[in-house]
């Protein structure tokens, strides 16, 4: 380099060399030949390539023997597309009106058909990267999730459908994993109208390379009413913002998200400013210029920054890890396409809150009576989407494998009873008998520790819900009672593995063994 040369070539199995001579000086150009990642050929005729560009030419016949010079255009090359236009009968609402349904015409929706005979609709549609990249803005622990605001959207579009105007409630059920390549379908269902007024709504999706007898996933089920939520009393967001609140630093919020395993892209990190009012927060939220908001009721990506006003503002702590909108109820949409929002949350719960949304002068756009919030996993994500597949094509399987058994420091005294019934003849009938017990026990010098073990009953030929119920009541009664008396020691369940039942008494002792370790 001191001698004027600032082009080296590697000559090895690897780029190891130019590495290091990158790390010591800046201004030169490294070209290692050979690399491990692909094959030779490549890798060298790679190599002459980045070196003829900056500058140094190799002899070319040597590279391609018998091939000959061509003179180019003087001129700057012209482009021209060729590339074949669909037909107009084969995209847009023609396409649907082409199948026999109707054209959705919305983001999210493609098409709308009245289901003859139900009195019912379906909605459907398909989300995908390509078409909706925008998503790609919405990871949760590394995967891209339909946020529940573009689920509370298409529930929208369906009641419009229908002719209701709130979303009286819109639980969701299973997270949509939107995945790398490819896209999924989306269905909406909305029921015939019930004697309240009422229509019982359903989200489904199923991948794009699911086959035809592949079952639907149901993300969200709701109702739909056909009059709108009251507007919240007292609530004016003309006057902006009001003279009481304080403002909040938002420096370096989105960074603490990414931290959680929230990570927003552009279109979703739409938190302009915030204040905090009392027990009321108040937030002005935006979508970028590049981004078109008419065609949607709430774009999903403005709704779901307004909800990031609930962290921010320290309504509910967001340090434990990922809350995501689980339940929304009496949702009601006024005014539409609006790209920049005014938002009033008010607590409601303790990880409930309620919304106020206007538009950038303080007209009314929607309320929400309640949302409330709750915590993902990453194991809920991953059984959703399976990295990028199908949860039913996973190969794993439950397999019961043997403990092997480890001495404690202190010796078990088992205590064994038949059944449930012999047990409980067991147990000391008064507090009298049960304190001598207890001092008996604990009084041993022994130095064993009782250990009480009981085996679930196995009723065959019940059926499986009663079953279920009864033996639940049962160990409830059972559990409770051990409890009360303070008994020394501990209670061992025996369960089968392939019970349903069984597994019922799982889940309740679990819940016990959580709330009295």
């Amino acid at each position: 380099h001191e001698l004027g040369v600032g082009t080296f070539v590697e000559i090895g199995p690897g780029g190891v060399l130019s590495a290091l001579a990158q790390g010591c000086v800046d201004d030169i150009v490294t070209v290692p030949v050979v690399r491990a990642d692909r094959p030779e050929p490549q890798a060298v005729v790679t190599a002459l390539a980045e070196l003829h560009v900056h500058g140094v030419s190799p002899d070319w016949r040597a590279v391609f023997p018998g091939a000959r010079r061509v003179d180019l255009p003087t001129y700057a090359f012209q482009y021209e597309r060729f590339w074949l236009e669909a037909p107009e009968e084969f995209s847009g609402g023609a396409a649907a009106a082409g199948l026999g349904l109707g054209a959705a015409e919305h983001p999210l929706a493609g098409a709308v058909v009245a289901l003859p005979g139900a009195g019912g609709y379906l909605v459907t549609g398909r989300l995908s990267l390509r078409t909706h990249p925008w998503l790609a803005g919405h990871m949760v622990m590394g995967r891209v999730l339909l946020p529940g605001t573009a689920l509370v959207e298409l529930a929208v579009r369906a009641g419009d459908e229908a002719g209701c105007s709130q979303v009286e409630d819109l639980t969701l059920e299973a997270p949509l994993i939107v995945p790398d390549h490819g896209g999924v379908a989306v269905q909406v269902w909305v029921g015939p109208e019930e004697e309240s007024g009422r229509r019982a709504l359903s989200v489904h999706s199923r991948p794009d390379d699911a086959p035809d007898d592949a079952p639907w996933v149901r993300h969200a089920v709701g109702y739909l009413t056909d009059e709108l939520p009251d507007p919240p009393h007292g609530v004016d967001l003309g006057a902006w913002p009001p003279a009481a609140a304080e403002p909040v630093d938002l420096s370096g919020f989105y960074e603490g998200l990414d931290g959680l395993g929230l990570s927003y892209g552009p279109a979703f990190r739409g938190l302009r400013s915030v204040w905090r009012a009392g027990e009321d927060v108040l937030a002005e939220v935006a979508l970028p210029e590049d981004m078109e908001a008419d065609a949607f009721a709430v774009h999903p990506a403005l709704l779901d920054a307004a909800l990031h006003a609930i962290g921010a503002g320290g309504l509910v702590p967001v340090t434990d890890g990922p809350l995501l909108p689980f339940a929304w109820s009496e949702v009601g949409v006024r005014a539409t396409g609006a790209a920049a929002l005014r938002v009033k949350v008010s607590r409601t719960g303790t990880d409930a809150v309620s919304l106020t949304v206007a538009d950038a002068s303080g007209g009314l756009v929607a309320t929400v009576g309640s949302l409330s919030l709750r915590p993902v996993s990453r194991e809920q994500l991953l059984a959703a989407g399976d990295f990028g597949g199908r949860a039913d094509d996973s190969l794993f399987g439950l397999a019961w494998q043997p403990a092997a058994l480890v001495e404690g420091d202190t010796p078990l005294e088992a205590r064994v009873y038949p059944d449930l019934p012999a047990f409980s003849a067991a147990l000391p009938e008064t507090e009298a008998e049960t304190e001598r017990e207890v001092e008996t026990e604990t009084g041993s010098e022994s130095g064993t520790e009782p250990v009480t073990v009981v085996p679930c009953p196995e009723t065959p030929g019940t059926p499986t819900a009663d079953r279920v119920h009864a033996l639940a009541s049962e160990i409830l009664a059972l559990v409770q009672s051990w409890l009360a008396r303070e008994r020394a020691g501990r209670l061992v369940l025996v369960t089968r593995p392939d019970d349903l039942a069984h597994a019922a008494v799982w889940g309740l002792v679990r819940s016990a063994q959580s709330e009295n370790p």
